[in-house]
């Protein structure tokens, strides 16, 4: 094997066979089984989760480790590059078709279903106080009357969070491109701040909603949209935020160069895309 600088191998490296594969799939099989005891109310539920939880973690500690190290001593060429440019686009690909599965879910409800709702004879079909508006709490009893919450002021500060977050992000992968390692940290340092604060704000903005709007999942087809999409949404985002802190700790152990660094554009590609998604939640879910 080779052991010059990154991307000095004369061939396009294969792996040797590995564990890491069949531990994700036992730690997702103890997962599974454990977040379906968890909904249904069994005993042993948090206990198979949290076993499944630990494999995953150690998994990912195993895993990325081995692929920082294969980098990190010269394995991947300019090929293995290509390949993993191409991964991770597909896998951004992915993503963007699973946020607009649900933002077509919401379409169809609120511009599609609700005016044909409300073409019907709905004092014969539906029910006599019937009104087809948006957000809509159904036949009167059935859902508890809420508030949706507007653009002002949680979302909007959580909006200015991420674009700043965007703009740090950008500036420390020129620190990196110029060589300058501790603006680098820095910045990526405050770009995971960043992320932190904005968990924190939806975090409370969801405790607002619940107990001061009555705003909950529960809430008809605006209340599962709206959690489902804002929910999904700070997943990625915390997801993200691991990314960037794994990318933080690789940066202050000397990895990456200017010239190869795929590992840092890989988690600045995905921290993009939770900001762009996030721009048309803040239009389509606050504002309209």
């Amino acid at each position: 094997m080779s052991t010059g600088a990154p991307g000095s191998a004369p061939y396009y490296f294969v792996p040797n066979p590995s564990k890491w594969p069949i531990v994700g799939s036992v730690a997702l099989t103890f997962a599974g089984f454990g977040a379906a005891g968890l909904v249904n109310g069994a005993g042993y539920a948090p206990y198979v989760l949290a076993i499944g939880f630990a494999i995953l973690i150690y998994m990912l500690f195993g895993w990325f480790g081995t692929v920082a190290g294969e980098s990190e001593g010269g394995m991947y060429n300019q090929r293995v590059d290509v390949s993993f440019r191409w991964s991770m686009s597909w896998f951004i690909f992915s993503e963007v078709m699973f946020f607009a599965a649900f933002f077509g879910a919401l379409y169809y409800a609120r511009s599609i279903t609700m005016p044909w709702l409300g073409d019907f004879d709905h004092k014969a079909f539906l029910w006599p106080d019937f009104q087809a508006a948006w957000p809509n709490t159904g036949p009167t009893g059935t859902i508890e009357a809420f508030q949706k919450i507007g653009p002002w002021p949680l979302p909007t500060i959580n909006t200015a969070l991420l674009l700043t977050s965007g703009v740090t992000l950008t500036i420390a992968h020129h620190a990196l491109k110029d060589g300058r390692r501790g603006a680098l940290a820095l910045w990526l340092f405050i770009t995971v701040a960043l992320g932190v604060i904005f968990l924190g704000v939806q975090a409370y903005e969801y405790g607002h909603a619940y107990s001061d709007l009555n705003l909950k999942l529960t809430s008809g087809v605006f209340g599962s949209t709206f959690f489902m999409l804002t929910g999904f949404h700070g997943f990625h985002v915390c997801l993200g935020a691991i990314m960037l802190t794994a990318i933080l700790g690789r940066v202050l152990r000397g990895h990456f160069t200017a010239e190869h660094h795929f590992g840092f554009e890989a988690a600045a590609w995905y921290w993009h895309f939770v900001d762009v998604v996030w721009l048309l939640l803040y239009v389509v879910v606050y504002w309209l």
